[in-house]
């Protein structure tokens, strides 16, 4: 968030505000998702953009590989991948609806070693 304060290129953000209605591959049912932040930024040609962020570890950004055992943690991986999958497919359909763009960030991408 400091780095949002501190950029000139980032206008305008905010956490947590923007609403994204998706369907749960658990249960069926539509639940709320609230991606962590909405930025407005003067992109390298100084054009206005907005992108939808989420932030999450790498892990849970891909599918699990299929296991022999079900173990609690490998069912639990499968959900969390399932539950995210349909976040974010939605995430995609409401930010193309506003011509913005959504994007993962994981602890890559921001530099951060394990």
């Amino acid at each position: 968030m400091r780095y949002f304060d501190e950029n000139p290129n980032v206008l305008k953000w905010s956490s947590e505000e923007v609403i994204v209605p998706y369907k749960s591959p658990i249960d069926g049912r539509y639940h709320r998702y609230f991606p962590d932040f909405l930025i407005r930024v003067k992109n390298k040609q100084g054009q206005l953009e907005t992108i939808m962020i989420e932030v999450k570890p790498y892990k849970e950004t891909r599918e699990p590989k299929p296991q022999k055992r079900l173990t609690k943690n490998y069912l639990y991986e499968v959900k969390t991948w399932g539950i995210n999958k349909s976040k974010w497919e939605a995430a995609i359909d409401f930010c193309k609806d506003r011509k913005w763009k959504f994007m993962i960030i994981t602890e890559k991408e921001l530099g951060i070693k394990y």
